[in-house]
């Protein structure tokens, strides 16, 4: 253990905050859950327009870039291979930035906009129920996942190109910072990116453990109780410590190709055993339907219907990208050794939207489909006992329902533990000086812990509006700090490749 290794003033005050924060929330959850709601209202009414240009400008830069002649840059020296293979390198990526909320929006999110549809449109009509289908694929897409590359750019070329072993993104803020990345702004950016990963974390696992509890209920029967949420938690993050444990190459990169494996065969089940026909007729037209209204759907704000829509799903779903998009952002540019700009960006936009949409599709669909022809009633269902225990009904009315559900409950367990054994490594990489290979074991091992204590706290306060809340604000800092990156990424390119 190298004790002058560790950055001990941003590990000391992000332990510092997790404690508070966790306290807060159990001593006072029903003043807690009060002052989100206000703080919830404020941020949409005052800021909430920077989360949809955010996401909008990344997809837009990025392009740019990409087919630029900055896009033929190589990470790393000219002759140097891509440090993991093709499918290990997607696996990487698309485990570390979805997670099992990939198949809880999946399976749902079409329930939501079926009950309060976009553009005023009327409730159970074709249009309302075709854009039902089609608007959780635009949430998943192309703009979301060209929102987690962009801080992948300046951090990746200051890591291979210029040969800094430090994986900060205030080191990535150095061409705009200069020598204040050293000092307290560079503290204070650091700072702000890992509140918004423990926070962020904290939304996506007091998602995704209800919904895993919800599958082991209906295979053993265990009550599904505050207590069942926590075993599960400690199993599920046990997992992932075992993996961030275990180093990039040993332990995240297998469990990343062990979820890819888990995650096909799921989908594959499903839209055999279902209505295979519906699911590729709904798919195409929801393809079709995303891609010929993107620009409309990237700034559609409603300012004179007012109907809350914007506010409520894509607003809170590009803050949720953006406060991830640092943290993936430096795991991104960790294992894209060996390859040029265009093709992280590319490969990160590209497989990321087609991994996405595999679950939208299939699993959306179908449970559209038993909506539609009145097998099961799922909107009804939704209403009555929540997003987990449906997502379960939905699968267990599949051919061997039990199975489906097994496999799904698996799935889930898993790939939360890719998204959080990453989340482990780059908090521990954050908190070091310098990283040379993998940041020090037990920190890492410490940080898989640590992840752990914001989503028990937010669990006991309950409620997606809380979950949505907490993500909003701890994405305002995050908004910054990738402009910040995409100055300091142009200054740096313009003193190092002049025209």
């Amino acid at each position: 253990m190298n004790k002058k290794q560790l950055d001990w003033s941003s590990f000391i005050l992000s332990i510092s905050f997790i404690l508070a924060m966790c306290l807060i929330i159990f001593l006072y959850p029903k003043q807690t859950d009060i002052w989100l709601q206000n703080v919830h209202d404020h941020l949409m009414n005052q800021v909430g327009i920077l989360y949809l240009w955010a996401g909008f400008s990344s997809l837009l830069f990025l392009l740019w870039v990409a087919f630029s002649k900055y896009g033929k840059i190589k990470l790393g020296p000219k002759h140097a291979k891509p440090t993991f293979s093709t499918f290990s390198w997607i696996a990487l990526v698309f485990c570390a930035g979805i997670g099992a909320g990939v198949i809880y929006w999946g399976t749902i999110e079409w329930a939501f906009y079926y009950m309060e549809p976009p553009f005023s449109l009327a409730q159970g009509s074709i249009e309302a129920i075709e854009w039902s289908a089609a608007y959780g694929m635009f949430h998943t897409g192309p703009t979301a996942w060209a929102i987690y590359c962009l801080p992948a750019i300046p951090i990746a070329y200051i890591y291979h190109v210029k040969g800094k072993p430090v994986l900060k993104i205030s080191e990535a803020c150095r061409p705009i910072l200069k020598h204040h990345s050293d000092g307290v702004i560079g503290k204070i950016i650091d700072l702000a990116f890992i509140i918004g990963l423990l926070g962020s974390s904290g939304t996506t696992l007091g998602i995704s453990i209800p919904m895993i509890a919800a599958g082991v209920h209906k295979l053993t029967g265990l009550e599904h109780t505050y207590t069942l949420d926590i075993l599960i938690l400690f199993v599920c993050t046990l997992l992932f410590s075992i993996s961030v444990y275990s180093g990039l190459e040993k332990g995240i990169k297998k469990l990343s190709d062990i979820n890819i494996y888990l995650a096909i065969s799921l989908l594959l089940f499903v839209f055999l055993a279902g209505p295979t026909i519906f699911i590729l007729e709904m798919s195409t037209n929801s393809i079709g339907l995303v891609s010929t209204n993107l620009l409309r759907l990237n700034t559609w704000i409603d300012p004179i219907g007012q109907s809350g829509f914007p506010e409520k799903w894509t607003l809170f779903f590009w803050a949720w990208w953006i406060v991830y998009a640092p943290f993936i952002g430096l795991f991104i540019a960790k294992i894209s050794r060996g390859r040029t700009i265009k093709q992280v960006i590319l490969g990160t936009i590209g497989f990321g939207t087609v991994g996405c949409w595999l679950f939208f599709t299939i699993l959306g669909n179908f449970s559209l489909y038993k909506q539609l022809n009145g097998s099961l009633p799922v909107v009804e269902l939704l209403a009555i006992n929540g997003a987990p225990e449906t997502i379960v009904t939905i699968l267990s009315t599949l051919p061997l329902g039990e199975l489906a559900v097994l496999l799904f409950t698996l799935l889930s367990i898993v790939f939360l533990s890719t998204t959080f054994d990453t989340s482990s490594y780059m908090l521990a990489a954050v908190t070091q000086k310098n990283v040379h290979g993998d940041p020090i074991r037990w920190n890492r091992l410490f940080w898989a812990f640590a992840l752990a204590l914001p989503p028990a706290a937010l669990m006991f306060i309950g409620g997606l509006n809380a979950l949505q809340t907490v993500t909003l604000i701890v994405a305002l800092p995050s908004v910054f700090i990738i402009g910040l990156l995409v100055f300091s990424f142009l200054k740096l390119m313009e003193s190092e490749n002049p025209r």
